[in-house]
């Protein structure tokens, strides 16, 4: 049985690619680690995003903040240090991958590492109001 698409509308045109990513984003959802998500108005207008993830253990190096096809994709591996005995292990040494779909023209400003938190901060410009004539040619 196919699915009817809310893309499939006939003036979406081009919008195929952006359902494909939804559609693999909802699939990869899961928890770990938790995160929160806050908007920022600037004075300018200008609208910021700050995404804050919650990566106590990890450190710097074993985090991976990157942009692909318009994901921002967090990516943290741990290794285990063989060197250590545990007596009790309750806090596991795990991977994971977050990612967050991003519109056309945001832009990562920064990502920081302080107290196990990892905030990105992402900036979306004030768009410029863009108006073209188009020429109708004769056939």
């Amino acid at each position: 049985m196919s699915r009817i698409s809310m893309f499939s509308a006939p003036f979406l045109l081009g919008f195929d690619a952006f359902e494909e990513r939804v559609d693999r984003l909802s699939k990869a959802a899961d928890g770990y680690p938790p995160y929160n998500i806050e908007r920022v108005l600037e004075p300018e207008g200008q609208e910021m995003f700050r995404i804050s993830i919650a990566v106590a253990g990890f450190s710097a190096s074993e985090l991976e903040v990157m942009t692909e096809d318009n994901q921002l994709v967090v990516r943290g591996r741990q290794k285990d240090d063989g060197r250590r005995e545990y007596l009790h292990r309750g806090i596991a040494a795990r991977q994971f991958q977050r990612s967050f779909l991003l519109a056309d023209g945001m832009l990562i400003r920064d990502a920081v590492l302080k107290n196990g938190m990892l905030t990105i901060t992402i900036v979306r410009p004030k768009p410029e109001k863009v108006a073209r004539q188009i020429e109708i040619r004769s056939a």
